[in-house]
């Protein structure tokens, strides 16, 4: 089972640093794991999401206080500072820090201490980590929100295809797992790229760019059968894959039998956001049987485990 580090190794260090990726790799992470926004100039960015002022200073810069506002993303109001009104210098000025302070206050130790990260940085660091432990490390960019961007005027998906391009990423060897929860960008990369491709698929709710088409009919055998067309994996919410404490679904043997590989998200080891099953004790901060429910997960016939701790 394939270990992506989510966003790092994001329960020791802020999410998508230098630090949680270099720590990651360091502690054996087979995939390091980046989503990407846009900067408004056009540049991919490695952020959780548009929305920066939970996981950056911006919002204690004063130059960029006017820029506060709030607009829909995926046809919900979303108020703070957005990526896609920064340029890339802009950006580069601003500081991360912890984004989930209450869960992990040992991380805020690292607030203000790094700068937001582009992806051909995360690229050029899986590549180092890799030389430097004599093992290959993977990528798994994850596109964030490209409908929105697209009403903002940015292209993401043409964006990063040229970065695929430039680094010679668009093979089916590449050592790169492209995800996105949008079928339409994946089936549009395809016609582009032979790399990797993971469809993500979410326990409620639709695509941002199908509204009309509930991510249950993904996973249905027909569902699977057409994802099967255009990515290689799935990536899912646990809860689909365990709906009940040690009763897993039939969805790791469909879509094997669609021929595509299953990856799950997310695994975390507090047990404020373990199910009871998997809690020690009753501080909610305190890890519970994180490595064991990784185990479980595995011979259930898991694929790939997105972590935000590496066992």
């Amino acid at each position: 089972m394939l270990i992506i580090a989510h966003r790092g190794a994001c329960g020791e260090r802020p999410e998508h640093t230098r630090a949680a990726y270099e720590l990651a790799i360091d502690q054996g992470a087979d995939v390091i794991e980046p989503d990407l926004v846009m900067s408004r100039d056009g540049a991919l960015i490695v952020r959780h999401d548009v929305e920066i002022g939970q996981t950056t200073d911006v919002a204690d810069r004063a130059a960029f206080r006017e820029r506060r506002t709030t607009r829909p993303v995926d046809g919900l109001p979303l108020t703070g500072w957005f990526a896609e009104d920064f340029t890339l210098a802009e950006l580069q000025t601003l500081r991360a820090r912890e984004r989930m302070p209450l869960l992990r206050p040992a991380n805020t130790a690292w607030d203000g201490r790094e700068p937001i990260l582009t992806f051909e940085e995360v690229i050029e660091i899986a590549r180092r980590g890799s030389a430097r432990t004599g093992r290959t490390v993977a990528v798994a960019p994850e596109l964030k929100h490209p409908t929105h961007l697209r009403a903002a005027g940015l292209d993401l998906e043409a964006t990063f295809v040229a970065a695929l391009e430039r680094h010679g990423l668009t093979g089916a060897d590449a050592p790169v797992i492209v995800q996105c929860f949008e079928p339409g960008t994946l089936q549009r990369l395809r016609a582009r790229v032979a790399t990797p491709l993971l469809q993500l698929i979410a326990a409620v709710g639709a695509p941002a760019d199908r509204t009309g088409e509930p991510f249950a009919a993904l996973t249905t055998p027909k569902g699977l059968a057409r994802v099967a067309t255009y990515a290689d994996w799935i990536g899912v919410d646990l809860a689909l894959i365990e709906p009940e404490p040690d009763l897993p679904s039939s969805l790791i043997a469909d879509a094997h039998a669609a021929g595509l590989k299953v990856a799950g998200w997310t695994f975390r080891a507090e047990n404020l956001v373990l199910p009871e099953l998997d809690r020690l004790g009753d501080d909610p901060l305190a890890h519970g049987r994180h490595p064991e429910r990784l185990a479980r997960f595995a011979t259930y016939g898991l694929d790939a485990a997105f972590t935000d701790q590496i066992p």
